[in-house]
């Protein structure tokens, strides 16, 4: 009896045992997740320094880990920097892709300048609506590439397909209006999105606090109706021209 009442505290103790090597990361998911913290903290330096005002040293520190740490991880800054931009870049593409699929689809092939540019904005302002901080340091940063050189590129690499997907509808629902004019159009609508992302205070402190930079609701709604009350105006003018 003796030998069996202290038997049992035994196996429950090596069961706990191999339950903690079952729950224990492994090497590939703790790498990983280094990563998801590397790129985050990465992601709120560089939205706010930029790529040239960030070192690894900066990063590492944020992160809690010696610099070198980021060498086996990422070769370079520049390598760093593209990885920010390219983890989020597939979601708010593919999901303003698939909003415009669905507009078109659901249109009866009559698009508005309103129906378009909603797929396109709104589902773009939701993902910082409702994605949390990370998601608006991702548009902040955005919004600072695209006023550079390299910059501009990586977001050519990233968004010109939907772009040009939102391009071609706005073309259908206005088919008078000159080519030039919905490019035009179309760079007005862009700076309006990124100076909204950059989220700079500036329309709080103009407004004496009646509205905020960080307000994607109250952005979200009235920049479409405005955006397509201004390609109108532009398709009223060539026509004008034409007269």
């Amino acid at each position: 009896m003796a030998t069996q009442a202290t038997s049992r505290p035994r196996r429950r103790v090596g069961a706990k045992k191999a339950a903690a090597k079952l729950k224990r990361p492994t090497k590939a998911e703790q790498r990983a997740e280094m990563t998801e913290q590397i790129l985050d903290a990465a992601e709120l330096l560089f939205s706010r320094h930029g790529l040239y005002g960030v070192t690894l040293k900066d990063v590492a520190n944020r992160v809690g880990v010696h610099h070198t740490l980021l060498n086996y991880y990422f070769t370079d800054k520049k390598t760093l920097f593209d990885a920010v931009m390219a983890r989020r870049a597939p979601v708010t593409s593919g999901k303003r892709m698939q909003a415009l699929d669905d507009y078109e689809a659901s249109c009866g092939g009559k698009p508005t300048l309103e129906g378009a540019l909603r797929a396109f904005l709104d589902t773009d302002l939701d993902l910082y609506i409702q994605g949390g901080e990370n998601w608006k340091n991702y548009g902040a940063l955005s919004a600072l590439a695209s006023t550079t050189p390299y910059g501009a590129e990586l977001m050519d690499q990233h968004f010109d397909p939907v772009v040009l997907r939102l391009i071609a509808l706005l073309k259908q629902a206005v088919p008078e209006c000159a080519e030039e004019d919905i490019f035009w159009g179309y760079h007005f609508v862009t700076g309006a999105l990124m100076l909204t992302l950059a989220r700079t205070g500036r329309i709080d402190r103009l407004s004496g606090g009646l509205c905020r930079s960080d307000d994607y609701d109250a952005v979200k709604a009235r920049m479409a109706n405005f955006m397509a009350a201004g390609f109108r105006e532009l398709c009223k003018r060539q026509g004008a021209k034409t007269r």
